[in-house]
């Protein structure tokens, strides 16, 4: 058999050209079956697309021109767009008839509103076929607006621009709240204050009594400078005016402690941490495992999570006249690329994140008056400006592309705190920042400049007391304020504002659920009797504590008698052990001067030799006896030497 590759030829599938007869071809071969074998591809190819319903195989795909296409559409809008206008116009035109008209039935509302009114009513389908094509009508081709609508248009706008037609407050404590962070989420709120202590406040689990779910002490006696979340929020970074900043969870739970530097060498590069106290510290704003610390050492540090016990890198800021200089404030870029700190010689300067950290990037020498303390530096949310918050009273806004002069300077904005603040709002066209009491002044401020015209938009009073720190959290669209009387004054508007503050002055303060007590008849049951009754454990705490006060059950001693006596005791010869041992040998019987001391010691030397007690029993077997000299004879002696006349004096040769 032969196994080889079968062979059929070239075959040919003709299906023939579609007639227009339904009448079958002369031939019959050429019609049944299959068709015929051997004919050419195209004709194949004709028939196949003549079947299929499509002209053929293998044209060129049809061309359009963009440029006719839009110049068409725009005629066709242009076109559209003036029978608006005309029908507008009409409709303004009888709008401002009724207006005028003495009892009209509608109040006078604006064109669109009437038009959309008019729509609705009207039930031709050409008129809600019509759509409004292309850019909305300018604004001088609209009929104008009646006094009141403006009026309410001017507040819904203002609503929408400035959260602050409502206020929660919340109690920190009695003192100045110098620090505040706010998650990603809008969850959680930390604020810390010159009281050492930093609270957690939880919006969600917060009810109206607006108490902090965790309060803690970083490091006692030092102030809190700065707060700062996470970019995930899953830690705190707390900066106290310690050396070492601490980082904790979202829960309060102490994470790990930053190192300390070595103060006795002279290098800075070479210790572990700062070695004075901190001034500022932020997270990095895309990476959640770095951050930055400023110190008075003179350097600005940066850390990483995974190594709390070195620095990763050290900056050191310097001078016009290449000295040191502390950094007051310090911040990152938006996306980041630039690491930024003030300086107290008024001077701001930027590194490259992606270089080293040698040589600076941005400098600007003399942004404040030297010797001030610039206690803020923020950036803007396109990263193309940045707003400083000067020491000597004053509110920069700076732009990246040419930082020789500031675009726009406030002045005369008292400044008493070194961690005021200011920040940009969500749209980035305003920047705030508060103002603190000076003398005689009763009341503090919260100001809004426009970031193009530098025009003050909007000034909010905050009665007795200072505005320190200002945050605007571009999702919950809420201005959160730490005062100086120790209060965070939560602001926001509730058509426009979200979560936050909301959920807290939704729900109301929860009842302590009180035992309701029915008066009922007393019911005696056998096993009630004294008989039957089971004795029951009852605690011996109140018992313990009721003796311990008793001073003879608890036996305590007696204390030391005062100057004046207590309890019928008198202090007559004091109350120290000096004074006891005093007033006892006071009462002794004295030895007479007159008497003999050998003669008052023998008298008890009978009494001795009898009934020997401490030394005689000890050498009674190896000791002679003892002989002591007749009193005669020791008084002859001394009068035989009194006698003696001493020997002359040899005369010198």
């Amino acid at each position: 058999m032969n196994r080889g590759k079968i062979s059929f030829g070239k075959i040919g599938l003709s299906l023939g050209k579609v007639r227009s007869d339904k009448t079958p071809p002369d031939d019959g071969s050429a019609s049944e079956g299959f068709g015929s074998f051997g004919k050419n591809q195209e004709d194949c190819e004709e028939g196949m697309a003549a079947t299929m319903g499509f002209s053929g195989f293998g044209k060129k795909a049809r061309q359009f021109d963009l440029d006719e296409l839009v110049e068409e559409t725009r005629k066709s809008a242009i076109d559209k767009n003036k029978k608006n206008i005309e029908r507008l116009q009409l409709l303004a035109e009888e709008d401002q008839k009724k207006a005028r008209s003495p009892s009209p039935k509608e109040p006078a509302s604006s064109c669109l509103t009437n038009s959309k009114a008019r729509k609705n009513d009207n039930e031709d389908d050409e008129e809600e076929e019509e759509e409004f094509i292309g850019p909305p009508l300018p604004s001088n081709l609209l009929p104008p607006k009646p006094d009141a609508e403006q009026n309410e248009e001017d507040t819904e706008e203002e609503k929408q621009l400035f959260p602050i037609t409502h206020q929660l407050v919340l109690e920190h404590s009695t003192r100045t709240v110098s620090a505040l962070a706010v998650d990603p989420t809008g969850t959680r709120l930390v604020s810390g204050g010159v009281d050492y202590e930093v609270r957690y406040w939880d919006f969600q689990g917060m009810d109206q009594s607006r108490e902090a779910f965790r309060s803690f002490c970083p490091a006692d006696g030092y102030p809190i400078n700065a707060v700062d979340y996470s970019c995930t929020g899953d830690k705190v970074l707390v900066v106290p005016g310690s050396q070492q900043a601490k980082v904790y969870d979202r829960d309060g739970i102490e994470l790990f402690e930053c190192a300390r530097g070595d103060m006795y060498l002279h290098d800075m590069a070479k210790t572990k941490g700062h070695i004075a106290g901190l001034t500022c510290g932020v997270w990095h704003p895309r990476d959640k495992e770095e951050f930055m610390t400023s110190g008075r050492d003179g350097t600005c540090r940066l850390w990483h999570t995974s190594r709390p016990e070195n620095q990763k890198n050290v900056i050191k800021p310097r001078a016009s006249t290449g000295l040191k200089t502390n950094p007051t404030t310090c911040a990152y870029s938006r996306d980041g690329l630039l690491v930024t700190c003030a300086c107290d010689d008024g001077s701001v300067q930027m590194w490259d994140h992606r270089k080293s950290f040698v040589n600076v990037a941005i400098s600007v020498k003399q942004a404040h008056i030297k010797g001030t303390e610039t206690s803020s530096l923020t950036f803007a949310y396109d990263n193309k400006a940045f707003a400083t918050r000067g020491g000597d009273d004053t509110l920069k806004l700076w732009d990246l592309r040419n930082t020789k002069k500031a675009v726009h300077v406030a002045e005369e904005l008292f400044n008493k705190f070194p961690m005021s603040s200011c920040v940009f709002s969500p749209n980035d066209q305003m920047v705030a920042t508060g103002i603190s009491l000076n003398r005689g002044e009763t009341v503090g401020k919260l100001m809004i400049f426009s970031r193009t015209t530098w025009d003050v938009l909007k000034e909010v009073e905050v009665d007795g007391s200072h505005v320190v720190k200002v945050i605007w959290h571009p999702r919950l669209n809420q201005i959160m304020l730490g005062c100086g009387d120790g209060k965070a004054r939560l602001l926001y508007e509730p058509s426009v504002s979200h979560n936050g503050a909301l959920l807290v002055a939704s729900k109301h303060k929860k009842r302590s659920k009180q035992a309701e007590v029915v008066v009922s008849q007393q019911v005696i049951t056998p096993h009630a009797l004294p008989m039957f009754r089971e004795e029951r454990h009852k605690s011996t705490r109140k018992v313990e504590e009721r003796d311990r006060k008793d001073p003879v059950k608890s036996r305590q001693p007696e204390l030391p008698v005062g100057k004046a006596g207590s309890g019928g005791r008198v202090s007559a010869g004091g109350s120290t052990l000096s004074s006891y041992i005093i007033r006892n040998m006071g009462m002794r019987n004295k030895v007479h001067e007159e008497e003999d001391p050998r003669e008052a010691l023998l008298k008890y030397a009978k009494d001795a030799e009898e009934n020997p007690y401490w030394v005689t029993p000890a050498y009674k077997k190896n000791q002679p006896n003892t002989i002591f000299q007749e009193q005669s004879d020791t008084k002859h002696k001394e009068v035989e030497e009194d006698t003696k006349e001493p020997p002359s004096k040899k005369v010198k040769s």
